[in-house]
């Protein structure tokens, strides 16, 4: 079976400082562009799974042509951090981007008041998200909103800390690697221990070292990626490695890619999404019924069914 054109995966990019999560994703589209595609529909699909601040580096998985089905996986994934953080000194941005709005003079905490405080914030917490955020208030962003001098109200919502643990203190900066849960803030984090410590707390630099349980080793830099870009995509079938994965012959995986339900069995839990594949080519997902035997399409891949014609 021939396989497409299209790049179709997942990498893990060590996002530079200073860039956007789109324009990483735009520099990657470029890259694999060929001359005679044009316009934007000729070109690679791609997208993120979960947006980092321009001044944080880290891990950006961005997925590929049909993976970009599945960005959902990454969007709900846990994450990993290293953050660092100044006590004496707040500003409006929560980071070194914004203009100061506080400053302390007397930093005198201990690291066991510190270690005592970040404990305070393990757990499911209530957390307001940064004003300027990619929030959506009112149909609007909230950094936009912000940016143009208007009132906003951010609610705060649930998040998860999963583990917190301080890794060094040096005057007044505090250094944490923190696993949380998705849609946690950690511009919001410090300044949420700053004012629980009665200081400041701006993020002075913030890199994800993992995204869904990958490893820091996984990451390929800009440099990398240019000097041996195919090399740097990893199959898609990886990038659902949660997923049980089911093989067709070629008879149910055509049946299967025009969205017939298969009679069959598998060792798959009742109803758990698995990942069907045929010839080491992922068609789509799928849900199984345990108690009937039958496999339910539950996405098809568009380039599965150009294969399978």
């Amino acid at each position: 079976m021939s396989k497409s054109a299209h790049p179709c995966g997942v990498l893990f990019l060590d996002k530079p400082k200073g860039w956007t999560s789109r324009q990483a994703v735009n520099h990657v589209i470029r890259m694999f562009s060929k001359p005679e595609q044009k316009n934007r529909k000729q070109r690679p699909k791609a997208g993120h799974t979960g947006t980092l601040d321009p001044l944080a580096t880290g891990m950006l998985p961005i997925l590929l042509g049909d993976a970009t089905r599945f960005t959902s996986m990454g969007l709900n994934a846990e994450k990993s951090y290293e953050v660092s953080f100044d006590l004496s000194f707040q500003t409006d941005t929560l980071d070194l981007e914004g203009e100061v709005l506080e400053r302390f003079e007397n930093i005198d905490v201990s690291q066991t008041k510190i270690e005592e405080t970040i404990a305070l914030f393990m757990g499911k917490i209530q957390q307001v998200p940064p004003v300027y955020s990619a929030i959506r208030v009112d149909g609007k962003r909230a950094h936009q909103m912000a940016r143009q001098g208007e009132e906003v109200l951010m609610k705060a919502r649930e998040v998860e800390i999963k583990r917190i643990t301080l890794l060094s203190v040096e005057r007044s900066i505090v250094t944490l690697s923190v696993d949380c849960t998705k849609g946690t803030y950690i511009r919001s984090l410090a300044r949420d221990i700053g004012v629980k410590l009665g200081l400041g707390g701006c993020v002075i630099s913030l890199r994800r070292t993992s995204t869904g349980g990958w490893p820091v080793e996984m990451m390929v830099s800009i440099e990398e990626l240019e000097e041996k870009k195919e090399s740097c995509i990893l199959p898609l079938q990886m990038w659902l490695r949660d997923l049980t994965s089911v093989s067709l012959d070629q008879c149910a995986a055509q049946r299967f890619v025009q969205g017939q339900r298969l009679a069959m069995m598998c060792h798959v839990v009742d109803k758990n999404l698995c990942c069907v594949m045929y010839d080491d080519v992922v068609l789509g997902t799928a849900t199984y019924d345990q108690s009937k035997g039958v496999l339910q399409p539950e996405r098809v891949l568009p380039t599965a069914q150009e294969l399978l014609k």
